[in-house]
């Protein structure tokens, strides 16, 4: 079971980017994964995640700005975030669930409940 992010980079304020998460070894459709950053110095946060039967859930300061899906054909979560702020700058993280409890409003963010953890992207936003 492996997962691996991909698309981040340099963007300036403002700008857009598509982070991509791909499973391998597994059915990523019928898995919950979720998405997280950790800038430096801080913890990691959550930011979103989509389940199985496609509940999403979102952190609220991210709302409005970043959008979760899957691409069932691609094994492949996406994570769209618009109008990037430089307290966006972090490394973003894909993990997903197979061994652990499902995802509830309650969990989904709690980093140690996920099973499996890509290597990360970085995003760095700057003009």
């Amino acid at each position: 079971v492996q997962v691996v992010e991909s698309g981040g980079g340099l963007v300036q304020p403002g700008g857009s980017l598509r982070l991509s998460c791909l499973g391998s070894g597994f059915n990523l459709q019928y898995t919950a994964v979720g998405w997280f950053r950790q800038a430096p110095g801080m913890g990691r946060e959550g930011l979103s995640c989509i389940t199985s039967d496609g509940t999403t859930y979102y952190r609220d300061s991210v709302k409005g700005r970043f959008t979760i899906s899957r691409d069932n054909a691609k094994n492949t979560v996406y994570l769209q975030i618009n109008n990037l702020k430089s307290e966006d700058a972090a490394i973003y993280y894909c993990a997903t669930v197979i061994y652990g409890p499902a995802r509830t409003a309650d969990n989904w963010y709690k980093p140690n409940t996920y099973d499996y953890w890509g290597q990360g992207t970085q995003v760095t936003v700057s003009s």
